[in-house]
This record gives C-alpha cells, structure tokens and sequence, in this order.
C-alpha cells in the first residue's frame, strides 16, 4: 500500500481556479498551453506503429501485466497498455472483452492478481479508489452512481477532495471550513452552468433524465480537477437528444487540457472523438491505432464478427447444416406424436 500523503499539487484546470489566482504576463496562455498538448498527441500518434501495445512518446498512463481472474476465467490479462497524455482515446471491444473490467482494476475499484501501472511515472496499484482520485484520475460508471436522494449542489459538493469540514472536529466549527465550501460551491456552479444543468441546481438527483445523470456524474468528476477522466460507455442509456452534447463535452474535456480514456459501442462516436483506438477481445489487447486503421484491421473485425464472418458457405457445409435441421425437425415431431399418443 502506498501512502496517499504524497499525491502532490495539480495545474488548476480553466474554469476552477480561484478568484485570485493570476497568470504571469511572461507564461504562454492556457489555452495556447492546450492547444500544444493536443498537437503533440496527434503529432506523437502519426510517428508510431499502430500495433498492439506500442510506446507513446508521453504516456500519462502506462501498465504491465495486469491479470485479473474470475475463477478459471480470465477476464483481464493486459502484457503493457499506455495511454497517450493530452489525447482521446477509445477502449473497444465485444461485450465480456474485459473493458469495464480494467477500468476497476485501474482506479482501485478491484483488485488484480498480478501486474502494476503508472500514473505520471507514480505506483498506482495497491491504492484505493479514493486515492486514485487524490492523484488527479478519475473515472464515471456504465450504471450512473448519483445519490438520488441528494440535490444536484450536494452531489456536486461531494467531489470536491480534501475538505476540512470532513473532519468530525473540524466540522463542528464553521469558521474552519466555511470560506472553503464558499469556494466549493462556486466551482460547482460553474460547472453545473457548462454541462446545462443549472436549472436542476436544488432538484433532486433521483428526478434527472439518464442523460442529464451522465452529465452530473461527468461534471462531478471535474470537481476533482482531474488530468486523466474515464468514462465508461458515456452514451449508454442516453437519450438522443442529448448524445450530441455528451459528445460535445467529452471534446471540450480534451480542449481544457484533460486526457480523456473511454470505453464505447457506437462505432461512429468512436470515429468522430477518438484520436487514437485500443481493442479487447477476451481480456487481451489485440490491436491499436487510428480509428480509421483499427476499423478495417481484420482481427478486430474477427472478434466482433467472429473469425469465419465472410467465407462463403461450400455446398457440404450447406448440406450437412440442411441435414441437422432435418433431424431435429423429425426428432421435434417424433416427441410431439408420442406425447399425444401417450
């Protein structure tokens, strides 16, 4: 277990810093700062191979030999994985490829039976979820987790990290921790106006639509300021109306200078947000690259399709398949005549 004591200070993201903070007039803007980030990524993404398991020139995320088992079943046995820093980056895969699954073992929601990974060059396995978090990644679920029984401002609140009025102690004296939950709020109401859901600010969370819970559960996660976000099937359940501003969100996220890891079926969201692509199938990485390459890459097409999708059917295979079918028809008629006999 590592000590969590030593997570150290994150750049603040735009949008969340403090009334008072400045910039020096000799630092390149922020948004200069973003935008060079990103062009490295991509510049870094047209220099590499698109094979499974490459190098990345600057990986916020890099893991070796994570193994997870279920029994005889092995849900996850990645040999190395990096993520790029400053890109959007697709996990895909068939349903049981092990996706959802690294995503625990990653963020300290389970736990592998062997391996280890880094986040900006540090240990993160042995730590627990909300340690992962204190280091600046975060994660949302396939199944949204908002307190419904809380309002929007609360379940906002309660992203925040290290609040002194967390403390029982603390907490009983307001002058501690007042001006900081001040603070707390107003950053939970910028975000709330940037995902849409001001007007929701003292519902319930219990009354939001599907789609209106993945946004709070997105911009919950930003309350982290976070480097690294993760998002698990972000458009699962999702009204349509709504897709188009998920989407929109998830690129603004990569525009602020966050790196971006999500899981998801549609294939056209894939193509139009992603910048770089990983595939499972069967708890391993099979391929990586552009979208445009992974979608035509034969073995990813094999694990979604199944590896004999394409060849023709011969004239035996047809007559034998005509001949099973056949039999179970006159087995079905057989059962069927005795029972009435019976």
């Amino acid at each position: 277990m590592y000590d969590d004591s030593a997570a150290g200070d994150r750049p603040g993201l735009s949008g969340t810093a403090g009334p008072d903070s400045t910039v020096p007039n000799e630092s390149p803007a922020p948004e200069t700062l973003r935008g060079d980030r990103w062009a490295a990524a991509l510049s870094a993404f047209s220099k590499i191979a698109p094979e499974p398991g490459v190098s990345k020139p600057d990986p916020i995320l890099a893991a070796d030999n994570v193994v997870r088992r279920f029994g005889g079943l092995t849900a996850v046995d990645v040999e190395h994985l990096e993520i790029q820093r400053g890109s959007i980056t697709a996990l895909i895969g068939p349903n049981g490829a092990g996706k959802t699954t690294l995503f625990n073992l990653l963020t300290g929601f389970d736990e592998p039976d062997s391996g280890h990974w880094t986040y900006n060059g540090k240990r993160l396995d042995g730590l627990r979820a909300h340690q992962v978090a204190r280091r600046g990644m975060v994660r949302t679920f396939q199944l949204t987790k908002a307190l419904s029984r809380l309002p929007v401002i609360e379940n906002m609140r309660l992203g925040a990290q290290r609040q002194r009025g967390e403390n029982f102690l603390r907490g009983l004296l307001a002058p501690i921790w007042r001006s900081q939950e001040d603070e707390i709020t107003e950053q939970a109401d910028r975000l709330l106006e940037r995902f849409k859901l001001n007007r929701m600010r003292d519902e319930y969370a219990g009354s939001l639509s599907g789609g209106q819970r993945k946004l709070l559960e997105m911009a919950r996660a930003l309350m982290v300021e976070p480097e690294l976000v993760m998002l698990d099937e972000p458009m699962a359940g999702v009204n349509p109306a709504l897709t188009q501003s998920l989407l929109g969100h998830v690129k603004a996220l990569r525009e602020d200078g966050m790196t971006v890891l999500f899981v998801e079926h549609d294939m056209d969201m894939v193509c139009d947000i992603s910048d770089w692509v990983i595939v499972m199938a069967q708890g391993t990485i099979i391929a990586e690259g552009p979208p445009e390459k992974v979608m035509v890459n034969e073995q990813v097409i094999d694990a979604y399709l199944g590896s004999h999708h394409d060849a023709p059917v011969t004239a035996a295979e047809e007559e034998e398949q005509l001949a099973e079918a056949e039999a179970e028809l006159l087995e079905e008629i057989g059962e069927t005549e005795q029972e009435h006999s019976g």
